[in-house]
């Protein structure tokens, strides 16, 4: 029987995905803890702390396929965690009693903190990979639409004209922060946890440091400057880079259900026979995969609030908020893959209405460009007698007395400074996009 969405067989490929399921797997788990079980005899014996035909007896059954995982649930069932009953295995496969050297000084919030990180090495990966395909299809639409006048709106009201390539890049320059974020993130985050009961390496005498720098070589992680048992700072930075990044994604999907709107109409989701269908109205093409995103997007964000609470840890080996991390992290990491996911199908083959753009644009008969006639008629009236003119013709616009090229063109304080003609110049949306486009210049000048 499975309960969790995230393991259903019917949605879990919807809310998360097969390769991020993987990374948090139990079968995965296993497998760090034995890599690093591997590493640290390898090490120890280099050095001289083990014999080395123990490192090799040990090195021999570090494969999690050889493993029972049934054995593993009621030990740690009974013991509280799963790195003393892998060592267990392991001291039992290994023969001649070489394998009591196994977890020789450590401790096992070492190998699970040490595990957790390499599996968040290898999530990261996976994050970077979507956000870079995400990034890569806004660019061509910042691109191809450049120049592509849209409404801007401000308090879901129609504002000055903006580009959708302008719209788009905002977006992109997002994703490009987000890059920043994780390559500056990496150093502070990949580092390992080596320190022993309270993390002063007591237990290695002299030899601690040193077997902790050749473990975290090993496996290719920082070495910790002291021991972070209880202070959780990386395990939560992480987090909240993840709820920055599926902030972004609960951006463009807001947007995208927004711009679906029969009212509007300005971009669709990828087409699919049969995709936003209803049962009920045939006409109906729903936002699937923006509504997707908003969920999972919601549900990263409160486990990212219990991180924080996780890093309230007592004195130097904690009880109880460790484990809240063992339920947020690969909640955290398994929906913020689902949200690229559904974000990067969504922005690849997003279908985008130009026509449908300029006719929204009209609907207010030249009105989104009252800004641009104060600016003009403002150096001839000044600029507060041009905003209160205009703001007065506005007002008769929307009650029907007139179009707005006609009571601009007709009153008698504007005719003899500005003819019709180029009345008509200002009202016309194309000619006030701003630097929209330069500014889609400079976000695609820096690349991906």
């Amino acid at each position: 029987m499975i309960a969790s969405t995230l393991d259903s067989r019917v949605f879990r490929d919807i809310f998360t995905t097969p390769a991020m399921r993987k990374v948090w797997s139990d079968e995965t788990r296993v497998q760090k803890f034995l890599d690093i079980e591997a590493a640290l005899a390898r090490v120890q014996a280099r050095m001289g702390i083990i014999p080395a035909e123990a490192a090799e007896e040990i090195c021999k059954h570090c494969d999690a396929a050889d493993y029972d995982l049934d054995i593993l649930k009621a030990a740690t069932e009974r013991i509280g965690y799963p790195v003393l009953p892998v060592v267990q295995q392991i001291v039992a496969k290994c023969r001649d009693g070489l394998g009591e050297w196994c977890h020789w000084g450590a401790t096992t919030q070492d190998i699970t903190d040490t595990a957790c990180i390499l599996q968040i090495r290898d999530a990261l990966e996976i994050v970077e990979a979507e956000i870079r395909a995400i990034a890569a299809a806004l660019a061509r639409h910042a691109k191809e639409h450049r120049d592509t006048p849209m409404a801007g709106r401000s308090n879901l009201q129609q504002a000055t004209p903006i580009t959708f390539g302008y719209k788009c890049a905002v977006l992109l320059a997002g994703f490009q922060r987000h890059l920043e974020r994780l390559k500056e993130l990496r150093p502070r985050v990949l580092v390992g946890e080596f320190g022993g009961a309270t993390g002063t390496l007591a237990s290695l005498g002299a030899d601690g440091l040193k077997v902790q720098e050749g473990l975290m070589i090993e496996l290719g992680l920082g070495q910790p400057e002291i021991a972070w048992h209880t202070m959780r700072d990386r395990i939560a930075e992480v987090g909240c880079f993840l709820g920055l990044v599926t902030g972004t994604l609960g951006k463009i999907s807001m947007d995208v259900k927004l711009m679906m709107q029969t009212e509007v109409e300005e971009v669709f989701e990828p087409f699919h026979e049969g995709r936003g269908s209803s049962s009920t109205m045939p006409q109906k093409r729903n936002p699937i995969s923006s509504a997707y995103i908003q969920g999972c997007v919601s549900m990263v964000r409160q486990n990212v609030a219990a991180l924080l609470e996780a890093m309230v840890e007592d004195h130097e080996r904690a009880t109880g908020t460790w484990q809240i991390e063992w339920l947020a992290v690969p909640e955290i990491f398994l929906l913020s893959a689902g949200a690229l996911n559904q974000a990067r199908f969504l922005v690849s083959g997003m279908q985008v209405n130009v026509a449908r753009m300029r006719a929204n644009l009209d609907i207010t008969g030249g009105l989104t460009q009252s800004e641009a006639v104060m600016m003009g008629l403002g150096p001839v009236l000044g600029r507060q007698r041009a905003h209160d003119l205009v703001y007065d013709i506005c007002r008769e616009v929307i009650a029907g007395r007139g179009t707005f090229l006609d009571l601009l063109a007709e009153h008698p304080e504007i005719r003899p400074h500005m003819g019709r003609h180029v009345l008509a110049g200002f009202l016309d949306p194309a000619n006030y996009t701003g630097l929209s486009g330069e500014m889609v210049d400079r976000v695609l000048a820096r690349g991906i």
